[in-house]
C-alpha cells in the first residue's frame, strides 16, 4: 500500500455501527411511551404540592372554603408575602439558614470525602470494626440523641447560638459510608499505588486521585446535605429559638387560635425558592457528572 493511499485505509465508521455500539452500552433499551408516561406522572405528582401552595398563597382566605378551589394563581401573592415579611424576620432567618446550611455542606463534603477515601483505599488496624461502627450509627434514631445533645450544648453555653446547630452535623455517618462505597468502585488500587510510586503522599493521593474521581458523588451528597440542613426544624427550634433559622421563623406564622393558610403557604413557597434555584443551577452539572461516572469504562 502506497503512502498516498494510507489515509484512505482508515475508514470512517458507519452511523449504523456507532448506533449499534451506543445501544449496546445502554443494554439495547430505548425509552418508550410507558417510560415517558411514568416520568410525566411522577413529575406532576411531585410538582403539584408546590404548585397548590403557590395557588393558595396567591389568593385570599376564602379560597379554601370555596366549592371549586382554583387551579390558577391569583393576584395576592405579593400582598401575602408582605405580610410574611411583617410578621417574621424573614431575611435574617434566611441569612441564618444560608450560613448554617453552607457551613454544614462544606464540612460534610470535606470530612466525608477524607474519611471515605481512608476507609476505601488505606489499610490500618481496626479498619473493619470502625466501618461497622459508622454504619451501625445509622440505625440509631436521631430523636434519641436530642436530649443528651441539648444538655451538652447547654453545658458548653452554646444554646442560642448558631454553632449549636452547625457543630453536631459537621460530619455524618451516611456521608462517610456513601463516599467510601463510591470510591471503592471508581478508584482502582493500582492507580493509588502508581501515585505513591511517583512520590505522592497519602494526602496527595487523595487530592490528585481520589478527589477528582469523587466529584459526581460529592455533587449528589452536597445537594442532599444542603437540602437536609435547610429543611431541618426540630433541632434548631430547641437550641436557637431566639435566633431562628428560616423553618423555625416560619412557624411563627401560625397561632393557636387562627391560621391564615394563604400567608403560611406563601412563606413555605418563599422558603422553597432557594432550593429550586440551587437545583436549577447545579442540576445540569449534577446529571452530567452522574452520567459520566455511569458510562465510564
Amino acid at each position: 500500500m502506497s503512502a498516498a493511499s494510507a489515509p484512505t485505509a482508515i475508514a470512517v465508521q458507519p452511523a449504523e455501527a456507532v448506533e449499534t455500539r451506543r445501544r449496546g452500552r445502554l443494554g439495547g433499551y430505548r425509552p418508550g411511551f410507558l417510560t415517558y408516561g411514568l416520568l410525566l406522572a411522577w413529575f406532576l405528582g411531585t410538582a403539584y404540592p408546590l404548585w397548590w401552595s403557590f395557588v393558595v398563597g396567591s389568593n385570599g382566605s376564602e379560597t379554601l372554603s370555596s366549592t371549586y378551589p382554583p387551579l390558577l394563581p391569583g393576584g395576592q401573592f405579593w400582598t401575602n408575602a408582605a405580610q410574611v415579611f411583617d410578621t417574621v424576620e424573614f431575611w435574617r432567618a434566611m441569612a441564618n439558614s444560608l450560613l448554617v446550611s453552607g457551613i454544614i455542606t462544606v464540612s460534610v463534603l470535606t470530612f466525608s470525602s477524607l474519611a471515605g477515601f481512608a476507609f476505601a483505599k488505606l489499610r490500618f488496624r481496626g479498619q473493619g470494626g470502625l466501618m461497622v461502627f459508622v454504619v451501625a450509627t445509622l440505625a440509631v434514631p436521631t430523636q434519641l440523641g436530642i436530649i443528651p445533645l441539648f444538655l451538652l450544648m447547654r453545658t458548653f453555653g452554646w444554646t442560642g447560638h448558631l454553632g449549636a446547630v452547625v457543630v453536631p452535623t459537621l460530619v455524618t455517618a451516611f456521608g462517610v459510608f456513601f463516599m467510601r462505597q463510591y470510591l471503592v468502585s471508581v478508584v482502582p488500587d493500582e492507580l493509588v499505588e502508581a501515585a505513591r510510586v511517583d512520590g505522592a503522599s497519602t494526602f496527595g493521593c487523595f487530592l490528585h486521585v481520589g478527589l477528582p474521581a469523587a466529584r459526581p458523588a460529592l455533587a449528589v451528597l452536597g445537594l442532599f446535605t444542603f437540602m437536609t440542613a435547610w429543611t431541618d426544624y426540630l433541632w434548631p427550634l430547641l437550641v436557637v429559638p431566639q435566633n431562628p433559622t428560616l423553618q423555625v421563623a416560619l412557624s411563627q406564622l401560625q397561632s393557636a387560635r387562627y391560621v391564615d393558610y394563604p400567608v403560611v403557604l406563601t412563606g413555605a413557597v418563599l422558603a422553597t425558592l432557594p432550593l429550586l434555584v440551587l437545583f436549577v443551577v447545579a442540576g445540569k452539572q449534577l446529571i452530567s457528572g452522574i452520567m459520566t461516572g455511569a458510562v465510564k469504562g
